[in-house]
This record gives structure tokens, C-alpha cells and sequence, in this order.
């Protein structure tokens, strides 16, 4: 099998898998405890918490652990929801957010808790500026904006956005999930007040993600308890977080030579498709992350693309694993202006630092067969 849908998660490092193994046999006490064995778990804790805020040039204390990338987001929306003046918050997110985000904006809207706006973006997937400056004014609450698409790849405008959320006084949350280990990130000066991410996508442990709390900003708790600084109750997922710490090291420490050896992948895959199949790529006008390629091959169905890619072990996606196998086109793509039918034959492939040349020579070899009958039909 060659995995090519590490947007959607990514293969565990051997060292996260040790951490984790360790820390259930050995640090498995309570970080709370103040005797020998919770002070133990307490240490591993912190280590893992500097490790994360290390890789995103952040302050310990502004590591917040929580189950995930998704629960730090709507924790955002919950937290920029609170009525002011007895008026619901008027919230903007980019209209490529993550379903899962815009479902959870929707959801308070509907339920008069918050009125919201979405950013528009252009043909390659980026929020458009000249709207945005119209729409972040004065009395908006919350912008949101995820820093690289989990889609397309497109990398968006985050600094430009950060100024004009700063001169409207409005809060700035960055969705980092896809960005973290694969471009430099810079808590301290991205001009976010929030930043959310998941460890599964950086080949950390399911069930585990932080989200980034600027030091002074005054948050309401997620769950009432005294651990994560009285902002998010309950024991800590302490293997989880282990794991988390170690690939959080692992990723400083590979950032620049991962970023290389992806890009030098991508490319090969991208120019490679085209040479050989009727391609067309998704945000290709715009910087990318190195790891991620959104296309379509001629008019076939990303179904049936997908469906002779794993028959020949070469395992991708649609596009979010969240929203995969759904009737409805992605809503990324739609937001682009690509036709509904269009935006059904998307398909995503998406590398890691464990892919290699082989394997992208080999689906370079393979796929033109694969797709031959099925092209020629509908040629």
C-alpha cells in the first residue's frame, strides 16, 4: 500500500509511539497529584507542553491542550459568541474554512447567538483582500482563518488579514491543522490572539491538539476545572500528549528538510500527472503547501479515480476526510467558482515525510493504465 491522503492523518513516528509506550508504563500518575508519582506525570507534561510551544514560537503557559484541532475551534466561536452590548457577536470566517468550523458558526447563528459573514476568496482558493477590508470594520468580533486549506493546499494571506483584524479591534483566530510541520510558524508574531491545530496531522496521536491562547487575552473556560490553567477541566490525556511533545520535536527539528523533500515530491507528482494525463490542478496559481495536490483527471468522477487507485494500493481522497463520501460537491471548490460537476471529480493527494520517489514513480506508472478505459469512454 502507498498512502498518499496525509492531510487527513499521518503514520505515527516510531518516536511518538515510544513516548506514548512510555509514558503508560512509567508516567502513567495523575499530573494534579502532588506526590512523587503525579510529579513524575506533572514533568512529562511540561516537557511536552514547551515542545509544542516551541515548534510554534509560543509561550508555555499559552499551550492549552485540548482533544483536537476541531474542539480548539469551536471553542474559539463558543468563546467570541458571549453577547455584547446584549447583541450578538458578528463573527467572519473565510468561506474555505473547515466544514466543521462553518457548521459550528452556522449552528450559532441560527440559534441567534451570533451573526455571521464569510470571506470570499478567488479562482485559486485565496481569501480575497479587497473584501475582506470591506468586511472586517469596526463591531466585528471574530475573524477566522485557517492558514493553509486542508483541500487545496492554498496557503492564505494570514499576515495581511492579522493587520486588518488589529485595526478594527477585532480578535484573530488561525486555523494552523495543516500548516504546523510543514511551513515556519510564528505565535509571537503572526498577529493571531488564537491559534488552533491537531498532533494526528504532524504523525502525533489521534485525540490530541492544543489551541493557542495569546498571553492576556482573558478566555472563558472550555470545561470548569482547575488543570490547563482553569481553562479546560479534567484529567490531561497524558500518552496523548507525550506523543504530541514528541512530534512536535521531531517536526522542529525536520521542518526545513521536510519542507524540501516534499516539495521535491509534489513536484514530481504534479509535473508528472500532467505530462501523462488530462490534468487539471486546483489553486495552482497560488502558494501551497509542499505536500498537498488538488486536481482533476479529464471528466472522470473522483469515485472511480479513487476506487482504481486503491484496487492498484495507492490510497487518497476527495478532499476532508470529514466530509468524504458525501453527494455534495466540496464546498472549497465551490467557493473557488469551479462548477459543482467539476468539483465532484477532485481528488486530493497529499504526501509526508514518509513518502518516497519510488512511490510516486510508481503511481506515475501505474495510473495512465488504470485510467485508460475509463478516459477513452468518456473522451
Amino acid at each position: 500500500m502507498i498512502y498518499l491522503d496525509n492531510n487527513a492523518t499521518t503514520r505515527p513516528a516510531p518516536e511518538v509511539i515510544d513516548a506514548m509506550a512510555a509514558c503508560l508504563a512509567r508516567d502513567w500518575g495523575n499530573p494534579s497529584s502532588s506526590h512523587a508519582v503525579g510529579q513524575d506525570a506533572k514533568r512529562v507534561l511540561g516537557e511536552a507542553r514547551s515542545a509544542v510551544a516551541a515548534l510554534l514560537g509560543a509561550h508555555p503557559v499559552e499551550v492549552v491542550f485540548t482533544s483536537g484541532a476541531t474542539e480548539a475551534n469551536q471553542w474559539v466561536l463558543e468563546g467570541a459568541s458571549a453577547a455584547l452590548d446584549g447583541k450578538p457577536p458578528l463573527l467572519l470566517l473565510s468561506a474555505i474554512e473547515h466544514s466543521a468550523q462553518l457548521k459550528a458558526a452556522r449552528r450559532l447563528a441560527q440559534n441567534g447567538r451570533a451573526r455571521l459573514e464569510l470571506m470570499p476568496v478567488d479562482r485559486d482558493g485565496r481569501v480575497d483582500l479587497a473584501a475582506a477590508a470591506r468586511l472586517i470594520a469596526p463591531g466585528v468580533r471574530l475573524v477566522s482563518l485557517m492558514a493553509a486549506n486542508n483541500e487545496t493546499g492554498v496557503v492564505q494571506p494570514v499576515a495581511e488579514v492579522a493587520a486588518l483584524a488589529k485595526a478594527a479591534g477585532a480578535l484573530f483566530h488561525i486555523d494552523a491543522t495543516q500548516a504546523i510541520g510543514k511551513l515556519p510558524f510564528d505565535f509571537a508574531h503572526c498577529g493571531a490572539d488564537l491559534v488552533s491545530l491537531s498532533a494526528h496531522k504532524v504523525h502525533g496521536p489521534k485525540g490530541i491538539g492544543a489551541l493557542l491562547v495569546r498571553k492576556g487575552l482573558v478566555w472563558p473556560a472550555l470545561l470548569s476545572g482547575s488543570q490547563e490553567r482553569a481553562r479546560r477541566g479534567g484529567t490531561e490525556n497524558l500518552p496523548g500528549i507525550a506523543g504530541f511533545g514528541a512530534a512536535a520535536r521531531l517536526a522542529a527539528a525536520r521542518l526545513r528538510a521536510d519542507g524540501e523533500h516534499l516539495s521535491l515530491l509534489r513536484g514530481r507528482l504534479e509535473q508528472g500527472l500532467q505530462a501523462r494525463l488530462p490534468v487539471r490542478v486546483f489553486g495552482a496559481g497560488a502558494a501551497r503547501l509542499p505536500n498537498t495536490l488538488s486536481l482533476r483527471i479529464g471528466t472522470l468522477d473522483a469515485d472511480l479515480v479513487l476506487a482504481r487507485m486503491e484496487q492498484a494500493g495507492f490510497i487518497a481522497a476527495s478532499g476532508s476526510a470529514c466530509s468524504a463520501g458525501g453527494n455534495e460537491p466540496s464546498h472549497v471548490l465551490t467557493a473557488m467558482g469551479i462548477p459543482p460537476e467539476e468539483a465532484r471529480g477532485a481528488i486530493r493527494l497529499s504526501l509526508s515525510r514518509d513518502n518516497t520517489i519510488a512511490e510516486i514513480d510508481a503511481l506515475l506508472e501505474r495510473l495512465p493504465g488504470l485510467l485508460a478505459a475509463p478516459l477513452a469512454e468518456a473522451a
